[in-house]
């Protein structure tokens, strides 16, 4: 049965890159193309599930062409995805994984989560100045969501959140995780995270509303940022350690708001 039913489908299999739908999710790697369509691509049956579960479906979606992926096709395409079998190897050009996912969408980015005024994640952010690092970009959306609810605000000069690899680093936080311009921020109380702060993080012991200013892996925070803060504080490390991660930073900022409100 299993053999039939993969040999009625092989007509409406893709099997070349050159296909015009394979062509334009590849484009989408690029920024300017992003920006163009107002589309991003996610990939792996964990990640589109998440975005389902919020409520938020790919527009169209590329699904390996192998019975073990029924479960998540069947899922697309219920929630009104186009689903579109693939080979093996086409998949493996939609993939940037060393391993190539079962399934990769393509997503507008009109439907992610706007910030909502006087939501409980407009109560919490976290301020991101200079952080180009797509890695860290996504690492600290799963920050919001896992100690959040938080919303994350982009200076310019931060990385695309709806780059391939920031996007893949946020592992579905992104479909639930308001990101926003700087400009569009709240107007919170300011902690900025600086090491020249004279008191800790936990000696603060913040609450919300606030929001915490981090800087950029090489620049930091502007100087200006923290003078303008209402507090300034630092994570103490131990001695000869120079700096941490900002995904680490912003997450121990988040853990620490969580922690001295229970």
């Amino acid at each position: 049965m299993g053999a039939g039913r993969s040999r009625e489908r092989d007509s409406g299999v893709i099997t070349s890159r050159a296909n015009s739908h394979v062509k334009a999710a590849r484009a989408l790697g690029e920024a300017k193309e992003r920006k163009r369509t107002g589309l991003f691509v996610d990939e792996g049956e964990d990640a589109l599930r998440a975005g389902l579960a919020a409520g938020i479906a790919p527009v169209e979606a590329f699904v390996d062409d192998d019975l073990g992926s029924d479960r998540i096709a069947d899922e697309l395409a219920a929630a009104g995805a186009r689903v579109l079998r693939c080979s093996a190897d086409v998949m493996g050009t939609l993939s940037s994984l060393s391993h190539a996912s079962r399934a990769v969408g393509v997503l507008r980015a009109n439907d992610l989560p706007p910030l909502v005024a006087g939501s409980p994640a407009s109560a919490v952010g976290l301020l991101l100045y200079g952080v180009s690092d797509p890695g860290n970009l996504g690492t600290l959306l799963r920050s919001a969501q896992g100690f959040g609810p938080a919303h994350v605000a982009l200076a310019e000069g931060s990385a695309d959140p709806l780059s391939p690899r920031a996007v893949r680093a946020s592992m579905g936080a992104l479909y639930t995780v308001p990101v926003i311009t700087l400009g569009e921020a709240p107007q919170l109380p300011v902690i900025a995270l600086d090491a020249r702060g004279e008191r800790t993080l936990a000696e603060l012991a913040p609450a919300a509303p606030v929001a915490f200013a981090l800087g950029g892996e090489r620049t930091g925070l502007p100087p200006e940022v923290a003078a303008a803060a209402g507090e300034v504080a630092r994570i103490p490390l131990a001695e000869g350690a120079e700096s941490l991660n900002v995904a680490i930073a912003g997450a121990l900022a988040l853990y620490e708001l969580r922690r001295s409100q229970m």
